[in-house]
């Protein structure tokens, strides 16, 4: 297999999207443990709303 050599510029893009990205996937992470989402049947708005307070929940028992 082949690979590219990055430049490093390329090498620091890749770590800021990095560092975006972790948190992101995190939150999804511990959104997947809410099981009330798997019967989520709603409008985007109404969804929006209950994931974000899911978040500040999840987000309150792992920082306590």
């Amino acid at each position: 297999m082949h690979f590219l050599q990055l430049t490093p510029c390329q090498k620091t893009a890749n770590r800021v999207l990095a560092v975006g990205r972790t948190p992101v996937e995190h939150g999804v992470a511990h959104l997947k443990n809410w099981r009330i989402l798997t019967k989520l049947r709603t409008d985007p708005a109404r969804a929006t709303r209950l994931l974000r307070a899911l978040l500040v929940l999840t987000n309150l028992e792992v920082n306590r």
